[in-house]
């Protein structure tokens, strides 16, 4: 029951109330669990209150708070699986225990432990599917693994294996299209998939192909946002789509269709942020949008214009940094303060220090990724020349 009441008013947002609430039904199902080891029901009933606690806890951004919890969650699901081997539904939920271990490593930069964490949950995934090939949510499962495991890879710089597990991953995801055309959520995680992999091939220089794995995406996006207009995240990601694939025609040269690519994308996100002014990541995706279109108005030589897309872009930073205080928040930032610093030559001088000193402070914390790594040097190249 009380793990109830703190469901519902996690729904409400009363995350006080949630808390109390969750924090009493762990309590009260570890007492439980105290005096009767052997019972299962209420063992997983702890198990369960540790996983929500703990998502309360990464919703608050306390990330070492979450893993606890979390471990706590993988360690309980462990013996619970130990007792019943063939209850696959407990397997299913070990997976997604070792999974939300791994987002919270992954969050605060644990690389190699978050890698471990998403293959621990693939593994049980691949068994799963393998015992029952036919169960779609299995397989769907299994695909949302790979993608996981190439996302770390991705952040490591390892890109060959991080395409390998976004194939195996939109294998998975182009059967269950196939299988169910009507499967809004089937579709919608297809385009996901093309995605990804379009993003590694972009990163090896692959453009031809990452431009067709990039409108792959985008034809599903536009059936779905066509079909269901009045859904927020068909019309995020139609954008999305749209500024990757002006990325993609942009570096091959093709600006005039990259331009009108990064302005219906910047369309989309100025009506998702106008009509939400407080989901952040809304606002964020417009930050996106103006720095492509700045990237592209440079490239032209209307500097006045590009200068203006790259402030708008930080000035949208600057607010979610300061209601934010994760270092993803910060990160963002230094795209427009590059951005600005090398437009405005020497007078951007401390727009280059400022994104630099944002680069060193998480690199000194272990928390950047190794393509963010490589802007180091570059940086203070740029800030070296215009010293001289």
């Amino acid at each position: 029951m009380l793990r109830a009441f703190a469901d519902d008013y996690s729904v409400l947002g009363r995350t006080s109330e949630w808390e109390r609430r969750s924090l009493e039904a762990k309590a009260i199902m570890t007492e439980l669990v105290a005096l009767d080891p052997g019972n299962d029901e209420w063992a997983s009933e702890l198990a369960l209150a540790h996983e929500r606690y703990g998502n309360l806890l990464a919703a608050k951004g306390q990330l070492d708070d979450a893993l606890v919890q979390y471990t706590s969650h993988v360690q309980r699901m462990k013996l619970l699986v130990e007792r019943d081997p063939a209850a696959s539904w407990r397997q299913r939920d070990l997976s997604v225990a070792c999974e939300k271990v791994g987002d919270v490593l992954k969050d605060q930069g644990s690389l190699p432990e978050a890698l471990k964490a998403y293959r621990d949950s693939l593994a049980i995934r691949e068994r799963l599917a393998k015992a029952d090939p036919g169960n779609a949510g299995w397989q769907r499962d299994l695909s949302v693994s790979y993608e996981r495991v190439g996302d770390v890879l991705k952040a490591q710089g390892n890109l060959p294996e991080a395409l390998k597990a976004y194939r195996d991953g939109l294998a998975i995801a182009e059967r269950l299209a196939k299988a169910d055309p009507g499967n809004a959520g089937w579709q919608r995680d297809l385009s996901v998939s093309y995605e990804k992999v379009g993003d590694v091939l972009t990163d090896q220089g692959n453009l031809p192909e990452a431009l067709k794995a990039y409108r792959d995406s985008l034809a599903i996006r536009e059936r779905l946002a066509k079909a269901d207009p009045g859904n927020a995240g068909w019309q995020r990601d139609l954008s999305v789509s749209y500024n990757k694939v002006g990325d993609v025609l942009k570096d091959q040269g093709t600006l005039p269709e990259a331009l009108k690519a990064y302005r219906d994308g910047l369309a989309i996100a100025e009506r998702l942020a106008k009509a939400d002014p407080g989901n952040a990541g809304w606002q964020r995706d417009l930050t996106i949008s103006n720095e492509r279109l700045g990237d592209m108005l440079a490239g032209d030589g209307k500097t006045v214009e590009a200068v203006a897309a790259f402030e708008r872009a930080l000035g949208i930073d600057e607010i979610l940094i300061g209601r934010f205080s994760d270092p993803q928040a910060r990160v963002n930032s230094v795209v427009p303060l590059w951005r600005l610093g090398a437009l405005k030559g020497k007078g951007g001088k401390q727009d280059l220090r400022r994104a630099l000193a944002i680069l060193v402070e998480l690199r000194d914390a272990n928390r950047l990724d190794a393509r963010r790594m490589k802007w180091i040097p570059i940086i203070e190249a740029q800030i070296a020349a215009l010293d001289k």
